[in-house]
């Protein structure tokens, strides 16, 4: 059994005016969430628990999802921020703080676990990747999608070596300075001992 956590707690500056008043996870594609179509996708690979971090208007995702039931999933949440006149305020910890924070305070990563970003519409066969990365046990993987070597100033690059082993990252490096075209999807696996 794989779970997953979703990476929902940013405040979606870039894509301001539609985040103004909801998390980027919920803006609207053809009628529903980004997100929930994300859910769908896990539960199609029979992910099953699913924890949620959250900050920013974090009711409206919690408001929708609720315990996660509609989509045959159990769905917890995580608040990233402080408590403030019985309100919480947000804070975000980044991707890592945010697995610390669950994993200090509920033990959640007790199992293979995907962690995704929680406003990204994928088609990735998550089945697939699980297999592969415990056929490789691997106790960390990072899932890469090769790019034009003209677009990897757009991404996060992955250098790894034959075996698939991570080696290092660059950062939007130039086309001339980039030493892959493996660009990281935001998308990782991990096991418990990681954490």
């Amino acid at each position: 059994m794989t779970k997953a956590m979703i990476l929902a707690a940013g405040q979606g500056t870039r894509v301001r005016p539609l985040t103004k008043g909801m998390p980027k996870p919920m803006v609207p594609i053809l009628g529903k969430p980004v997100l929930e179509y994300l859910i769908e996708h896990l539960a199609r690979h029979n992910v099953r628990e699913i924890m949620i971090n959250v900050a920013h208007h974090h009711w409206k995702i919690e408001n929708y999802f609720g315990d996660g039931q509609r989509w045959g999933v159990e769905i917890g949440y995580s608040y990233e921020g402080v408590r403030e006149h019985g309100e919480i305020v947000p804070k975000p910890l980044g991707s890592a703080g945010g697995m610390r924070h669950i994993q200090d305070f509920s033990g959640f990563f007790d199992e293979t676990t995907l962690v995704i970003c929680g406003d990204a519409i994928v088609d990735l066969d998550i089945t697939a990747a699980l297999a592969e990365h415990h056929a490789k046990k691997a106790m960390a993987s990072v899932v890469t999608l090769e790019v034009p070597r003209d677009q990897v100033k757009n991404y996060g690059i992955v250098v790894a070596d034959d075996d698939g082993k991570v080696r290092s990252f660059q950062e939007k490096p130039t086309p001339e300075e980039a030493r892959s075209t493996l660009a990281s999807t935001g998308i990782y696996i991990f096991e418990p001992a990681v954490l």
